[in-house]
């Protein structure tokens, strides 16, 4: 039985430092039917040459220039290039487990078409990891293992970016890498929960993410918060929102004031509410804030909640549950 073929899609930008790392842990992948599509964004450095010479070794490799310039365009490139039936990604930064190809490839051969591989991730920094990334690998970890990712969604995007892989014509059907909306991994998970692509559970470690201080995702803009609760919104409104039921706004501090504004320049309407005895009975951008009991008074509300503190949304949520209100139905998290 011959072994089907893995397209890895790899863009690259000034990573030589780890580029000869993370190309060793592909090499050494224990299943060995693979191509790796590896696109030069434009780097300054001597990212091409390094990449060259692994190519210039190993024929499954293969080497481009992105026609344009940055991220979804080398990977729009990339999948263009490749002829995989399964499609996976990997950052040039990073470190593969030698099984993960192999794993995932199970794990879909097993489930069949709509469904996505995962596995668990583990950072690594020379100079430690913080706080919040160690919360966000066990969160992240946490829903991978129960195949939960998409319950919490708009949170924080619950697929990693370097760790998935899934059918060549579902890619397709999700619509691959044509949005040009960022941050692109966050925009393509929210079109993988559209098209009912299912989370297969996963235990295994299968990949090692490296932080650093000049990472795209802490330096590029396309990567700011306001992107991320534009694109949370966006797809909120068009898979989650029901017109016909009141919305409500929970939550008065940065971000909940930047939804309000964003809900404003959509022209929809919506009732504002929070704990704040200071802001209570107050107009923000000429809405009135009610006090959260006021929820009560609606008929059937949906509740967009921007409270980030851990302990107050254990609150809330034992609120929404005391009233008989649903997760993913009744009450969203945004943070």
């Amino acid at each position: 039985m011959s072994k089907p073929l893995i397209s890895i899609l790899t863009p690259f930008k000034n990573t030589a430092s780890f580029l000869p790392e993370c190309l060793e842990s592909i090499v050494l992948q224990t299943y060995d039917n693979w191509e790796l599509l590896i696109i030069d964004d434009n780097s300054l450095d001597n990212s091409y040459s390094i990449v060259n010479e692994f190519a210039e070794k190993d024929s499954r490799i293969k080497l481009f220039k992105n026609k344009g310039f940055g991220i979804i365009n080398a990977l729009r490139l990339a999948f263009e290039k490749s002829s995989g039936i399964y499609i996976t990604r990997m950052d040039s930064d990073d470190l593969m487990h030698p099984e993960k190809l192999a794993i995932m490839l199970n794990d879909l051969q097993q489930h069949g078409r709509k469904h996505i591989a995962l596995g668990l991730v583990k950072y690594f920094s020379e100079a430690g990891i913080g706080d919040g990334y160690a919360k966000y690998e066990s969160w992240l970890n946490d829903l991978t293992i129960k195949g939960k990712n998409y319950t919490e969604i708009y949170k924080e995007c619950v697929i990693p970016s370097p760790c998935w892989m899934l059918h060549r014509e579902d890619l397709i059907a999700c619509d691959a890498f044509a949005p040009n909306r960022y941050p692109e991994d966050y925009d393509l998970t929210f079109r993988f929960y559209k098209n009912n692509i299912k989370c297969i559970p996963n235990t295994h470690l299968l990949h090692y993410w490296r932080d650093y201080s000049t990472r795209a995702s802490r330096t590029d803009s396309h990567y700011a918060e306001n992107h991320f609760l534009d694109i949370k919104l966006h797809y909120f409104l068009e898979l989650n929102y029901k017109p016909s039921r009141p919305l409500v706004v929970w939550g008065a501090g940065q971000k909940g004031k930047t939804i309000a504004r964003l809900l404003q320049k959509r022209s929809v309407d919506f009732i504002w509410i929070c704990d704040n005895p200071k802001k209570i009975g107050k107009h923000i951008y000429d809405v009135e804030l009610f006090a959260f009991e006021h929820l009560k008074t609606l008929q059937k509300p949906q509740s967009i909640i921007t409270v980030a503190n851990s302990k107050e949304q254990e609150i809330i949520k034992s609120y929404f549950e005391s009233i008989d209100m649903l997760a993913m139905s009744d009450y969203f998290f945004f943070c």
